[in-house]
């Protein structure tokens, strides 16, 4: 049995993966997946790539393509989720901040350098005609207790994250939402290291066909919003909104959105260069 590792973070944009595993569709067609959790988000998980650590990750779109352009070599073989993550940017409750404007030349909590926090500051920056020199400023907090730690000891200023998995912290007074930054392209991409993919193209294709059944279904689940509720401790009204404004895909990411990103990231002066199409992605 081929054994396959693969990461992503424990939200829920994920239960697909998760349900496969439970009801062994993956150990049936003859693949071993082992699901690794990434608490720290994308910057870990391009790391965890580059090591060797894991073969294949749900990975953030713009997260891994700037990855890719310093040296990852990894490819994109599909979209995950076709529909925006909607960055929720988060106060401590007690802070004197009130709107986005106020966190100008302020400092920005982010996982890691490379990470989704520390490219949607950017973006957000921009967004708001932030000089992106002199108006931003980042603290490494490694991941969402981090952040808690940081805003609430007041080492850090801000912090941007995925809204719904925050939301149960802005109920219970731990952070305060001033405002939402959508990405404006699909949000999640599954990637795979190039060595591994040379040599185990089919049983990659295996798993893909597999998550694809379960995701284009996945919203008729029966009680799928209860069961969501309950495994990430969120309030089932949220969920609903999550599921209404959340569409996963089974396709490659397009040429026209993969240079839309490229553009974005190299109008921020976050990659050096643009590449081909062909050098970011690999058709199954």
């Amino acid at each position: 049995m081929k054994k396959v590792t693969i990461g992503g973070v424990p939200e829920h944009f994920n239960l697909p993966w998760y349900l496969g595993l439970k009801n062994c569709e993956y150990k049936d067609a003859g693949i071993n997946l082992r699901w690794e959790d990434y608490f720290g988000g994308t910057g870990e998980m391009s790391a965890a790539l580059r090591n060797g650590d894991i073969d294949m990750a749900v990975i953030l779109t713009e997260g891994i393509i700037a990855d890719i352009i310093a040296g990852n070599k990894s490819k994109i073989v599909q979209t995950f989720i076709q529909t925006p993550l909607i960055w929720g940017i988060h106060v401590a409750d007690q802070s004197d901040f009130e709107s986005i404007k106020d966190l100008k030349g302020t400092k920005a909590a982010i996982s890691r350098y490379g990470s989704g926090s520390h490219l949607m500051a950017y973006v957000n920056a921009k967004n708001n005609d932030w000089n992106l020199e002199k108006d931003l400023d980042f603290e490494v907090i490694k991941n969402l207790d981090g952040a808690v730690e940081g805003l609430t000891e007041g080492t850090a200023d801000y912090f941007m994250w995925e809204k719904f998995t925050t939301k149960p912290l802005v109920d219970n007074g731990t952070f305060k939402r001033i405002g939402n930054c959508p990405t404006p392209w699909p949000c999640f991409v599954i990637a795979v290291r190039e060595e591994f993919l040379e040599s185990n193209r089919e049983e990659v294709k295996t798993i893909l066909d597999i998550v694809n059944k379960t995701t284009k279904d996945f919203k008729n689940i029966p009680s799928i919003d209860r069961m969501i509720a309950n495994r990430y401790k969120q309030e089932i009204e949220d969920v609903q909104q999550w599921l209404s404004l959340t569409e996963w895909s089974q396709t490659l990411i397009d040429e026209p959105t993969i240079n839309k990103v490229q553009d974005q990231l190299l109008a921020l002066d976050i990659i050096p260069r643009k590449l081909d199409y062909r050098d970011l992605v690999e058709k199954l």
